[in-house]
């Protein structure tokens, strides 16, 4: 009689979220494979059942793994960098340096704007600003064209990244630093261990579910890049920065190819699935 009742009150509790998520998850879900299945333009009232064909024509091209090669790339340099150097940051201003308050702020602000207007700031940069510092202080470095070549372009791209999402990590890891307990710290001091070794064996380690969620959250947005892409190279050159969620929306709206680009994102969201359970299993066992 209890465990029924037990029962009983679990399902009402549970059935909202059941609810929602039904409606909110799996029927879209489910909506968006049919989809996949057919040759619908977004427009028309009629779809046309295609079966596989959509998913066969995806792997046969080359477009698609071009775009998945590029996201792929950026996001292992941008995953290294952000959290590395967001790291770094977040220790020096937790040792109490002067003024450090400003800096938390100056480093976090990138973070509040949206990348649409990011990419435009950063494209007057690229295009006139550096070129003005190159020609007046003779430095080549600065006079390339740094949106018009592939190489040039990626790297663009992976400095604007940098820059707008430090901030994020950085007060993460003041967060995770600042609460390292102190007796841990003092008892490495007496034990002989130097900067970087506590730095390294005593606050990184304590510091380990910061960082997996810094990880998940670089992973994510750069996976997932778009506006950056649209505003500061909008793809470009040649298709070379066009990402994944780039390359699926040109299908949808500008190809007008719904089904097809509907059948781009459910293999993205396996890849993307895939890759964050692998880090998630891998995360846990290194806390555990």
């Amino acid at each position: 009689m209890k465990n029924r009742r037990f029962l009983r009150d679990s399902a009402v509790f549970l059935l909202p979220t059941i609810l929602v998520l039904t409606i909110v998850v799996v029927i879209p879900f489910a909506i968006g494979f049919y989809l996949s299945l057919t040759k619908w333009n977004g427009v028309s009232s009629k779809m046309g059942f295609v079966g596989l064909a959509n998913f066969a024509e995806l792997i046969a091209k080359g477009k698609f793994y071009r775009s998945l090669w590029f996201t792929v790339r950026i996001t292992a340099v941008v995953v290294v960098l952000v959290n590395v150097l967001g790291t770094l940051i977040a220790e020096m201003l937790t040792r109490g340096l002067r003024g450090s308050n400003f800096f938390r702020a100056g480093y976090y602000l990138p973070n509040t704007m949206g990348g649409i207007v990011v990419g435009f700031i950063w494209q007057f940069v690229f295009v006139q600003g550096f070129p003005a510092i190159g020609a007046a202080l003779g430095i080549p470095f600065f006079q390339q064209q740094w949106l018009g070549t592939e190489a040039t372009a990626f790297w663009g791209l992976v400095i604007v990244t940098c820059w707008q999402s430090i901030g994020f990590v950085m007060i993460v890891m003041i967060a995770a630093l600042s609460g390292v307990p102190q007796d841990l710290k003092e008892a490495a001091a007496i034990d002989g261990a130097g900067y970087w070794r506590t730095f390294l064996q005593i606050k990184l380690p304590h510091c380990m579910p910061y960082i997996s969620t810094c990880l998940f959250w670089t992973i994510s947005l750069t996976f997932k890049m778009f506006d950056l892409n649209i505003s500061l190279t909008s793809g470009g050159p040649f298709g070379s920065t066009t990402s994944i969620s780039q390359l699926i929306y040109q299908d949808a709206f500008s190809n007008n190819r719904y089904g097809y680009a509907t059948a781009e994102a459910l293999v993205f969201f396996v890849i993307l699935f895939a890759i964050t359970s692998i880090q998630s299993f891998a995360m846990s066992r290194r806390e555990g």
